[in-house]
Formats: C-alpha cells, sequence, structure tokens
C-alpha cells in the first residue's frame, strides 16, 4: 500500500466479541466521491463495520486507511483524534437524538466549527449561514431548537454539521429510514447535489434495497459478519450471485410480491 493511495482503503476488517466474530475477514474501496452501500439484516456486521472507522471501536485485524493514512491504531493525541474525526464524519438514523435539544441550530453547527477550526465569531457566523443555506436550511431554522423542527430537517440539520469540516468520508447510517417516502426522495436529492459539487465519498449502512439503487454506485452485502457479495449496484441488484443477496430482494414487498419466495429462501439458508 502506497501512501499516496487516495480514498478509503479496508482490508481484512476483523472484530470479535468473546467467541463471536461480528467482522470477519471485510475489505473495500471507497474511491474519493463515490458511494458504497453496505447491505444487510440486523446482525450482519454493518454497524460494528462502520465503528471501527470512525474509531469508536478498534479492530482486532486488518487495516483502514484514508488517503494512505493508517486509522486502525489508536490515535497518540487529541489533535490526531481531531484531526481523524473531522476525515470521516457520520449521519444518524434519528438526528433527534444527536442533536441538543437545548441548543439552537445555528449554535449546533457552530460549535462544530469552533471545535474544529480557528475562525473568529464573524466568521464562523457566515460559515454557518453557508452550510445552512447547502441543506436548504435559512434564518427562521437556524435560530429554532430541534423540537420545532421536521424530521427532515432535523436531518438537514445533521448533514450541515457534519460537512462543516469538510470531511473525506461521510458515512449515512440508515439515515433516511426514519423518514416519510416524500421526504427520503428530497435528501436523496439533496446528497447527491452535495456529493456532485463537493467530492465526498458517501459509505450508506441501509437495509433498504429502493435506497441503494437510487444513490449508490456500489454494493457490499454483509452477512454474519463476512462479505457475501459486492459489486456495481445494478449488478448485484438485477443479477445477484449469492442466495443471501436474493433472500433480501424477495423479501421487499413490491407489486407481484410473493412472500413464500423469502420463506424458501431463508429456510434454505439456515
Amino acid at each position: 500500500m502506497t501512501g499516496t493511495t487516495k480514498g478509503l482503503v479496508v482490508e481484512g476488517l476483523c472484530k470479535r466479541y468473546g467467541d463471536h466474530a461480528a467482522v470477519d475477514d471485510v475489505s473495500f474501496t471507497l474511491a474519493p466521491g463515490a458511494s458504497l452501500a453496505i447491505v444487510g439484516e440486523s446482525g450482519s456486521g454493518k454497524t460494528t463495520t462502520v465503528r471501527m472507522l470512525v474509531g469508536l471501536a478498534r479492530p482486532d485485524g486488518g487495516t483502514v486507511r484514508l488517503d494512505g493514512r493508517d486509522r486502525s491504531a489508536r490515535a497518540r493525541s487529541r489533535a490526531e483524534r481531531l484531526a481523524r474525526a473531522r476525515e470521516i464524519q457520520m449521519v444518524f438514523q434519528d438526528p433527534y437524538l444527536s442533536l441538543d435539544p437545548r441548543v439552537t441550530v445555528s449554535d449546533c453547527v457552530d460549535e462544530v466549527l469552533r471545535l474544529h477550526t480557528r475562525l473568529d465569531v464573524a466568521a464562523r457566523r457566515s460559515r454557518v449561514a453557508e452550510l445552512l443555506d447547502q441543506v436548504g436550511l435559512g434564518e427562521r431554522e437556524a435560530g429554532a431548537l430541534p423540537r420545532r423542527l421536521s424530521g427532515g430537517q432535523r436531518q438537514r440539520v445533521a448533514i450541515a454539521r457534519a460537512l462543516a469540516v469538510e470531511p473525506r468520508v461521510l458515512i449515512l447510517d440508515e439515515a433516511v429510514a426514519a423518514l416519510d417516502v416524500s421526504i427520503q426522495a428530497q435528501i436523496l436529492d439533496l446528497l447527491a447535489t452535495i456529493r456532485r459539487e463537493s467530492g465526498i465519498g458517501y459509505l450508506f449502512v441501509t437495509h433498504d434495497l429502493a435506497v441503494v439503487r437510487h444513490i449508490a454506485d456500489d454494493v457490499l452485502v454483509l452477512r454474519s459478519g463476512r462479505v457475501v457479495e459486492a459489486g456495481p449496484t445494478h449488478r448485484v441488484l438485477d443479477t445477484p450471485e449469492h442466495p443471501y443477496t436474493r433472500l433480501l430482494l424477495d423479501s421487499v414487498p413490491r407489486r407481484g410480491w410473493d412472500p413464500s419466495l423469502a420463506t424458501a429462501g431463508r429456510r434454505a439458508l439456515d
């Protein structure tokens, strides 16, 4: 691995909890400006994988590199921890839980800028307004507390806060799962625009294959901590090769859906 490698490169990632292998030899690459979806049912290893990427859990094996820099080892200083936090940011499923209910929207974003930049008060105020405008929020929302906002607006705040440090990678952990379908579409369109304009790499963690088809270039399918299938989104979703991927697709309700296919598929896997 050369020091000039760009993007996020994960090789042989492993994590055990006692006798249980939560993540077992997971590898993938996310190029700058690309979008990768990690899919799988509950317990597949998705959450443990992203926790290792952002440094909330230490891998037992394997490496995580971003632009050639190793993120696998423990950070040696506060400055290094902050630098790593700037590189990879997360947006969670429920923005209300990740926003301080006592802090206004503008102060929420300003707090990130105070921690990670040397901008003065005036420059931070200007940057906050710029970030909120980028996600479609204005002065009215800037002065509001989170409880005064809709779910979609709160998710826009969470995205603005994540973008404040200009990350190289944005991890979206079921980031539209709690939203109505129409609001989901708005947030996904917003994310597509941001990716196109900024070149940020997206890592989606989701069980919603419709979202995957809409937003991801490539898909990684996890089952019991292992990668069972990976490839371009259209290939994986249209002509899946692994029985587990077919099971995930057969489990999605749609016109003409036959739930017995999912039942049969699960029985065959078990």
